[in-house]
């Protein structure tokens, strides 16, 4: 686990990230991508759209490469890019908290305090957690879940990022893929039998970077997955609907 936490600190060095930009009315693909400097078509690939004349005002894109939001609130900005149409009124989509029980709500409070505020992750698979998340460093690791899943199952990007890492070169994770998304956030994830996606590679939600497979030393079938705030690692649960 150690190693892993080098690893991380020595991949998001010199690594580019990228950030979320909140769609508002009068924007399009094509002045969001000029603004960013980012083609267009790159963008829309990476969140998933494949009509680009319908986004919606309120859509939180991730724009690749990014280092910062751009202001595009100006006059100027407003006058050169305005569609003649009349946008959508649609509200953005408010990000969802997970509640908290008595017996848990001292451990949560302290888990979120080091996490950073995104929307909900998707579930990169679905299947039974067999090994739950251990705040304490101990033998063997704990610091995500693993979630038993027939080998061969495919697993999904829980978030848009980039991959930063994708390899088999960290002992004991097999085939593992690490992802940076915004705020200096990141996914892993480990056992993989293939993995799907390079390093440096731009995947967008829900996309499939790899086949799950077993643990290097053996049993049963399973994902290992990892959320990280910076080289902290905080509960998987507190993200995943």
């Amino acid at each position: 686990m150690r190693l892993l936490f080098l690893l991380i600190l020595l991949l998001i060095t010199g690594c580019s990230g990228g950030v979320y930009h909140t769609v508002k009315p009068g924007q399009n693909l094509y002045r969001i991508s000029r603004a960013y400097n980012v083609d267009k078509s790159y963008i829309a690939r990476v969140n998933g759209i494949s009509d680009p004349s319908m986004l919606k005002a309120g859509v939180r894109l991730y724009i690749p490469g990014a280092r910062k939001v751009k202001d595009m609130s100006s006059a100027w900005e407003t006058s050169r890019y305005q569609q003649p149409s009349a946008s959508t009124s649609l509200s953005p989509k408010k990000n969802s908290k997970p509640v908290a029980t008595k017996s848990t709500r001292k451990s949560s409070s302290v888990s979120k305090s080091k996490a950073t505020s995104v929307k909900l992750l998707n579930w990169p698979l679905r299947g039974k957690i067999v090994r739950s998340f251990s705040a304490k460093s101990k033998a063997g690791g704990g610091k995500g879940i693993e979630i038993a899943v027939r080998s061969g199952s495919t697993v999904k990007a829980a978030e848009a990022g980039k991959a930063i890492y994708s390899g088999d070169g960290v002992k004991g994770y097999g085939h593992l893929i690490i992802l940076q998304h915004e705020n200096d956030f990141f996914t892993v994830y480990g056992f993989n039998q293939k993995n799907f996606v390079r390093q440096g590679d731009f995947v967008s939600k829900g996309e499939k970077i790899a086949l799950s497979g077993t643990p290097p030393a053996g049993g049963q079938a399973r994902l290992h997955f990892e959320v990280r705030k910076g080289k902290v690692a905080v509960n998987p649960i507190l993200y995943l609907p």
